[in-house]
């Protein structure tokens, strides 16, 4: 189990690296908007980090910058190749663990996320929890555009059923998705409430 501030430290001599890793991300991410189609793209790797350093009180520079850079090969024309020459071996393995195959079909890497999660380095594993509680989140606050109810709800389960899989390597960073998980579902319940009373009415 990974304690706060345990791996190597960020430091200043580190913002180099962070600031490079921010303007390579905006720029990867330049023409994307998150699934409610309003919200830069670039908003959701900068949660992670927001997450990850000032919820969490996770320093490990590998860890901050694969947050940030998580999507840029599974979204965008980023090869791990590129990463690798521009930020090392350790950040790129980091990001290799948490990409999806986008040439399998979504129900695939669904399962497969699932499948690999206990088998995730520590590292990765921090990135996937802060992952998932960001965009239990963003659910809660602003859902994908063209996404039914039910599809929301599913999305929770799927998400819970992950990380249940990744337990035990930062218990504060565990219950920060607990509690996105708990805020979230009581938001799509008004939500179903509100759209039973229209009908009724």
């Amino acid at each position: 189990m990974l304690s706060q501030h345990e791996s190597s430290s960020f430091n200043s001599r580190d913002m180099g690296a962070l600031i490079h890793a921010t303007h390579f991300a905006a720029f990867k991410h330049r023409h994307q908007r998150r699934k409610d189609d309003v919200t830069p793209y670039i908003n959701h790797p900068i949660a992670l980090m927001q997450i990850l350093w000032n919820e969490s009180n996770i320093d490990d520079t590998v860890v901050i910058l694969a947050a940030l850079l998580h999507d840029t090969v599974e979204d965008t024309d980023t090869t791990f190749a590129e990463l690798e020459s521009t930020f090392g071996s350790e950040v790129t393995e980091v990001v290799r663990q948490v990409t999806d195959d986008k040439s399998l079909p979504k129900s695939a890497r669904k399962q497969l996320q699932i499948d690999h999660a206990p088998h995730l380095s520590d590292r990765a594993k921090l990135v996937k929890l802060a992952d998932k509680t960001a965009n239990l989140r963003d659910m809660a606050i602003s859902p994908p555009a063209d996404w039914p109810l039910q599809r929301q709800y599913d999305y929770f389960e799927w998400a819970k059923t992950v990380v249940d899989r990744l337990r035990g390597v930062h218990p504060k960073l565990e219950a920060l998705f607990d509690q996105a998980y708990h805020d979230g579902l009581t938001c799509l319940n008004q939500r179903r409430a509100i759209a039973l009373s229209a009908e009724e009415s």
